[in-house]
């Protein structure tokens, strides 16, 4: 149950997300939902752009700290994703993310790298509640490691994505979602 105090609860990953049933056995699999107000616009792109658009600062200092350790791995950096000058290949990405399918009710993004792939949902859910029915937004993670390395670095910094997620989503509602 969703509550004013704490907007954002963890959640299963739906059954409905494209995500769901990504890699048989994920590494990491992980989901939290906000309710949004009734007059939130309903495109999962914007909603996604709008999530990653309005981090806290600390975020983007955490990623940096990211980026200068795995860097020396010779893994992809958030700095090089955000580089892409392609228009192209830009119009395909989200932030950091590539952009792997789009639907009227969810946007799949990720990143494949040598040591694990992963996909992030961002869907958009109608429930019955006793007030009626509404709307949320779940971010849906799902991970999939294919070396040590990517088994390390999954362990070492799920702590921390989780409470990006879970501080992306409070600060959007927060900040108040972009209306219709």
């Amino acid at each position: 149950m969703l509550t004013a105090r704490c907007p954002v609860q963890p959640v299963a990953v739906p059954a409905e997300s494209g995500v769901a049933r990504f890699y048989d056995a994920p590494d990491l699999a992980d989901a939290y939902a906000v309710r949004l107000p009734e007059n939130a616009i309903d495109d999962p792109e914007l909603l996604a752009r709008f999530v990653f658009k309005h981090q806290a600062g600390w975020v983007a200092k955490l990623m940096s700290v990211r980026d200068a350790i795995v860097a020396r791995a010779g893994l992809k950096t958030a700095r090089q994703l955000r580089s892409i000058k392609d228009p192209a290949a830009a119009r395909e990405r989200l932030d950091i993310f590539r952009i792997y399918t789009r639907s009227a009710h969810e946007i799949i993004l990720g990143e494949n790298d040598r040591h694990l792939d992963f996909r992030v949902s961002v869907l958009q859910q109608t429930r019955s509640t006793r007030e009626g029915s509404s709307r949320y937004l779940i971010l849906s993670t799902v991970v999939h490691c294919h070396n040590r390395l990517g088994r390390f670095y999954i362990r070492a910094i799920a702590p921390f994505h989780r409470l990006v997620v879970r501080s992306s989503l409070q600060r959007a509602a927060r900040i108040g979602w972009p209306t219709a």
